[in-house]
C-alpha cells in the first residue's frame, strides 16, 4: 500500500516537473530574440562575419518601426532555419553613440531596412514587404545568385513573370556576360534577372534570337523589348525607361502598385493626367495623352493617368479641384508644379510642348492667409511668403515643417519660446511654413526634409540653420545673422546664449524625409 502510495507520488511529482519543465522551456524559446541587436560596439565586428546581413535602422518613438517590429522578428525566426542562416539585425539610430552609423548609411527616414554584403563592403536599399511571409521571400530570393541560369521551359516558365530581364548569350563568359551580371547585381534588389543560351526556351517561341542580346519582358505595351548594347549606363537606363509602362494607370489594383512605385520614385518628370471616365469625351482624352506620351518616350518625362471619381486624394494633395478636371498636372523634381485646368483633347500636345519649352509658369499651391495671426510664431502660407519673408524688410526666422514630422513638434515649443524672447522687437520675426500643404516656387528655398529652418535678414542674406535645436543657440544665430538697427543693438530677453557652454553636439541632421 505503501509503495501504491509512493509510485502515486513520484508520477505526481514527475507530471508536474515535467508541466514546469515543458512551460519554462516554452517561456524561454518565447522570449528568444531573433533580431541581433547591433550598435555603435559591435557593428563592425558582426557584420564583417556574414557575407550576407539585413539591418534595419530604427527609432523607438517612430510608428512605422513598432509595427514592423513583429513581422521583422518572425522572419528573422524563419530566416534563421534557411541553408545557409540568413542573420537579420537592428540599430537603434536614435541612440546617439550610433550617429555615426545612421550618417554612414545615409539614413534619412525611419524605418530604413539595408542588406549588406561580402562583410558590409557593398549595401543596398530593402525594398520588398514588410509582412513576416513577404520579408521571408524577398530575402531568400536576395540571398541566392543576382541572375539565375534559364535551363529549360519549366524554368522559363516559372521565372518569367511581370517585368523580368533576360540575357542571352552564346556562352556564359566574356566581356557582354560580365557586364549584365554586374548590372544584376546591381540592380537586384529592382528587378529580377536570368540567363540564358537558348532563346528558344524563352515564351513565345523565340527561335531566331540570337545573342548577346539583353530581352526585356513586360506584361503591358509591347510585351517585350530587345537591347544589343552592353555598355553598363546605356544598359541600365534601357531597364529603368522599358520596366514601366508607356501610361502607367493610378488604381487601387496590388499587381499595379510596383508600376505606380517606378514611376513616383523616377527621376523623371512626371505628368499626371486626371479625368473623369464616364464622359463622353473620356476615351478622345485618353488616346490623346498616350500619343504625347509615346512622342516623348525617353525624354525624361514619365506619364500616367488616372480617374477622377477614385482620385480625390490624390487631387486634394496637389491642392486641385474636381470642377478643374480634366486636369493635367506635371511634377518637376518632386517638387515644382505644372498644370493646365479643363483639358480640352487638341491642348494636350501643345501643352506638354510648351512645358517641355520652359513656358508654362509653375503653379503654387497655397493655404488660405489667416485673418488673424496674434500667436507668437507667425504662420506664413504661399500666398503670403512675399509679403511676410522676401518683402517685410524684417528679420525672418522660417521654419519649414509637416505636421506629422516627430522633429517638428518636439522643436515647436523652443521656436515658441524664442518668438517671445523677440515679442518686443519690431525688427525680427519668428514664423513657420507648413510645406505639405504649401508649394514652395522653384528657386526661393532649398527644402529637403523636416524641418528646415532659414534665415533671411533684412537686407535680403539667406542663410540655412545648422546649428543644435535649443533656444539659446537659435536666438545666437538670430544675433548673428541678423541686421540690427540703432535702435535694436541689444540682445533679446532671456537669453543666455553667451553663457552656455557648449559641449553638446547639434542635433540639426535630424529630419524626416519629404
Amino acid at each position: 500500500m505503501a509503495s501504491s502510495s509512493l509510485f502515486r507520488f513520484f508520477v505526481f511529482a514527475f507530471v508536474l516537473f515535467s508541466a514546469s519543465f515543458i512551460e519554462i522551456y516554452a517561456e524561454e524559446a518565447e522570449a528568444k530574440e531573433f533580431v541581433l541587436t547591433l550598435d555603435n560596439s559591435n557593428f563592425s565586428d558582426v557584420v564583417s562575419k556574414h557575407n550576407f546581413i539585413v539591418v534595419e535602422f530604427y527609432a523607438p518613438w517612430c510608428g512605422h518601426c513598432k509595427n514592423l517590429a513583429p513581422e521583422y522578428e518572425k522572419a528573422a525566426s524563419v530566416l534563421s532555419s534557411h541553408d545557409p542562416p540568413i542573420v537579420l539585425a537592428k540599430v537603434d539610430a536614435n541612440e546617439e553613440s550610433n550617429r555615426d552609423l545612421a550618417s554612414q548609411f545615409e539614413i534619412r527616414g525611419f524605418p530604413t531596412i539595408k542588406i549588406l554584403r561580402n562583410g558590409g563592403k557593398s549595401s543596398q536599399d530593402y525594398k520588398g514587404p514588410r509582412d513576416a511571409d513577404g520579408i521571408v521571400d524577398y530575402l531568400k530570393k536576395q540571398s541566392g545568385p543576382a541572375s539565375a541560369e534559364i535551363k529549360s521551359a519549366d524554368d522559363a516558365s516559372n521565372l518569367i513573370k511581370n517585368v523580368f530581364i533576360v540575357g542571352i548569350f552564346p556562352k556564359l563568359s566574356g566581356e557582354e556576360f560580365d557586364n549584365y551580371i554586374a548590372l544584376a547585381e546591381k540592380l537586384r534588389s529592382d528587378y529580377d534577372f536570368g540567363h540564358t543560351l537558348d532563346a528558344k526556351l524563352l515564351p513565345r517561341g523565340e527561335t531566331s534570337v540570337s545573342g548577346p542580346v539583353v530581352r526585356l519582358f513586360k506584361p503591358f505595351d509591347e510585351q517585350f523589348v530587345d537591347f544589343k548594347d552592353f555598355d553598363a549606363a546605356k544598359l541600365e537606363k534601357f531597364i529603368e525607361e522599358s520596366s514601366i509602362p508607356t501610361v502607367t494607370e493610378f488604381n487601387n489594383d496590388p499587381s499595379n502598385h510596383v508600376y505606380l512605385s517606378k514611376f513616383f520614385s523616377s527621376s523623371n518628370d512626371k505628368a499626371m493626367f486626371f479625368l473623369n471616365y464616364t464622359t463622353e469625351v473620356a476615351d478622345s482624352l485618353k488616346s490623346k495623352y498616350r500619343e504625347v506620351a509615346e512622342q516623348y518616350k525617353g525624354e525624361g518625362i514619365s506619364f500616367l493617368i488616372g480617374d477622377s471619381q477614385s482620385s480625390q486624394a490624390a487631387l486634394n494633395y496637389f491642392g486641385l479641384k474636381e470642377d478643374q478636371v480634366p486636369v493635367l498636372l506635371v511634377q518637376k523634381n518632386d517638387r515644382f508644379k505644372y498644370v493646365k485646368f479643363n483639358v480640352e483633347p487638341d491642348q494636350i500636345a501643345p501643352w506638354v510642348k510648351d512645358y517641355k519649352n520652359g513656358n508654362v509658369p509653375q503653379f503654387i499651391k497655397s493655404e488660405p492667409i489667416p485673418e488673424s495671426n496674434n500667436e507668437p510664431v507667425k504662420v506664413v502660407v504661399a500666398d503670403s511668403l512675399k509679403d511676410v519673408v522676401l518683402k517685410s524688410g524684417k528679420n525672418v526666422l522660417l521654419e519649414f515643417y509637416s505636421p506629422w514630422c516627430g522633429h517638428c513638434k518636439k522643436l515647436a515649443p523652443t521656436l515658441e519660446e524664442v518668438a517671445i524672447s523677440y515679442e518686443s522687437d519690431p525688427d525680427v520675426v519668428i514664423a513657420k511654413f507648413d510645406a505639405t500643404a504649401n508649394d514652395i516656387a522653384d528657386g526661393e528655398f532649398d527644402v529637403q526634409g523636416y524641418p528646415t529652418i532659414y534665415f533671411r535678414s533684412a537686407s535680403g542674406k539667406l542663410v540655412e540653420y545648422s546649428g543644435d535645436r535649443s533656444k539659446e543657440d537659435i536666438i545666437n544665430f538670430i544675433e548673428t545673422n541678423r541686421d540690427k538697427t540703432a535702435e535694436a543693438d541689444t540682445k533679446p530677453k532671456d537669453t543666455e546664449a553667451d553663457s552656455k557652454p557648449k559641449d553638446s553636439k547639434p542635433d540639426s541632421e535630424a529630419k524626416d524625409e519629404l
